[in-house]
């Protein structure tokens, strides 16, 4: 039976009609309209060598390879402190670590944590309208006033400092804001916080997120289910197997992360960066920073030059490699500025915004200069051209030229002493305005991880590895 419209119905057809292509036009409106989400990956110690981005074949990372492959990889992405909180404090301020005594790992003592006049990125996005949650290891802080809840998260799963991969002491805010041990047997750190993140992601598609999601992969001690482990039965060293398997994991995690975006639509409004916090500890965790000299808490490139990726698909070019260095502190200004959120010139950021620079509208160089000090180790980059002093060297100033000598094993300042007096010059004035550290190396670290035989032969047999690596 055929229906006719009569007069009557044909007014209300139009109506709805017209109000579903409002509703339509409205969803779509908004839909362009909100702002876009941003993930912050971090890793552990990892070492620049060891992604499949990076060259590495041995340890397969399908997941975490596809963020450069849909985005960006930054052939010389720096880190401002080749040690685990420094380089925190620095990416979720975006300012240097050393402008506010931030130098050194903190105690676990009640006044020593991320400085509480500081604002983080979580603190200026959630004036946005982000939610905004950290899951993994904070290591900004052991007392209350310098927990994520103090600073600008709403939500923390995760560990306050260094942790084994089982049984940690785990703070879930939805639960406590205090340490639990994790009494159950198949919980590992790694597993866990790939499965929060997605939850994450899940509760908050709706409405503009800030996730930050630091793992303590590859940091030591190395530990991993028989599952991954199971995927290496090539590899015959222990500790190197278990590394694999760490690495393994974490990638499988960060897929779970990579494929929630992609199932609730968030691929194309979503920033995610991935990046490591410092170079890898070499001899402790056989983490690789070859062709690169030097390893963590050293301010060669090996300390801090690391694997630094970003995604925003629609947005950033996919497959590009930006050769010009970058820097952690550029998380920040960069997020903000994708939020549209302004930035108050009183807030002295060190780092800038890099989108400009990778959609083409800027051609410039991001910065002029990078500066690194760690106690007596000290370092500049202007150009090509890097003035530095590690204990490797005894602390004797070193000249390189990084455009022909990435492993920094050629010393050019007697041929160039002018070059070592223009640097030196650039790094005091810049560390006029830092501050003394607020704290020294718990233990008496610092002249622990100088002065030890292990650390001399290990020194010696990476300053050999590099200088081959830099003849090849």
């Amino acid at each position: 039976m055929i229906h006719v419209i009569n007069h009557m119905e044909r007014p209300l057809a139009l109506v709805a009609f017209a109000i579903a292509a409002a509703i339509i036009a409205s969803r779509a409106e908004a839909a362009e309209n909100k702002k876009p989400n941003v993930i912050v990956i971090l890793a552990d110690d990892l070492g620049w060598g060891e992604l499949g981005a990076q060259g590495n074949k041995e340890i397969p990372t399908p997941n975490i390879d596809s963020i450069p492959a849909n985005g960006v990889k930054f052939t010389q992405g720096y880190v401002s402190g080749p040690y685990c909180s420094p380089t925190r404090a620095g990416l979720v301020t975006g300012r240097y670590q050393t402008r506010i005594g931030h130098e050194w790992n903190p105690p676990a003592t009640p006044d020593a944590g991320l400085p509480v006049d500081q604002k983080t990125i979580a603190d200026r996005l959630k004036a946005a309208g982000y939610a905004t949650g950290v899951i993994g290891k904070w290591h900004l802080g052991v007392a209350p006033k310098f927990r994520p809840s103090k600073r600008g998260f709403d939500e923390f799963y995760g560990t306050l400092a260094n942790t084994p991969f089982f049984h940690p002491q785990l703070v879930d805010s939805r639960i406590s804001e205090e340490p639990q041990r994790v009494e159950d047997e198949e919980f590992y750190t790694t597993d866990a916080y790939g499965k929060r993140a997605v939850e994450f992601i899940t509760e908050h598609k709706d409405e503009p997120f800030f996730l930050y999601l630091p793992f303590n992969a590859q940091h030591a001690p190395l530990q991993s289910p028989q599952k991954y482990l199971d995927r290496f039965p090539n590899i015959k060293d222990d500790n190197r197997k278990h590394f694999a398997a760490i690495l393994s994991a974490t990638d499988d995690a960060i897929g779970e992360v990579l494929t929630s975006l992609k199932t609730n639509g968030l691929e194309e409004n979503t920033l995610v960066v991935y990046l490591t916090d410092n170079g890898g500890p070499t001899q402790q965790t056989t983490s690789s920073n070859l062709p690169l000299r030097g390893f963590k808490m050293t301010t060669l490139e090996g300390g801090v030059r690391v694997p630094f990726y970003a995604q925003w698909k629609g947005k950033i070019p996919a497959g590009q490699v930006y050769d010009n260095p970058v820097i952690q502190l550029d998380i920040v200004p960069t997020a903000l500025a994708a939020a549209g959120v302004a930035i108050d010139p009183s807030s002295q950021l060190d780092g800038v915004d890099l989108l400009p620079y990778l959609t083409g509208k800027n051609a410039e160089q991001p910065h002029d200069a990078l500066f690194w000090r760690l106690g007596d180790q000290w370092a500049v980059r202007n150009g090509d051209w890097k003035l530095v002093a590690s204990h490797l060297d005894g602390l004797t100033p070193k000249l390189y030229d990084l455009s022909k000598d990435i492993g920094e094993a050629n010393d050019l300042a007697a041929s160039n002493p002018e070059k070592v007096v223009e640097l030196k010059a650039e790094w005091d004035a810049w560390n006029a305005d830092n501050v003394p550290a607020k704290w020294q190396p718990a233990n008496g670290q610092r002249k622990k991880n100088k002065n030890r035989p292990g650390n001399q032969a290990r020194n010696k047999r990476a300053a050999q590895a590099a200088a081959t690596a830099a003849g090849k």
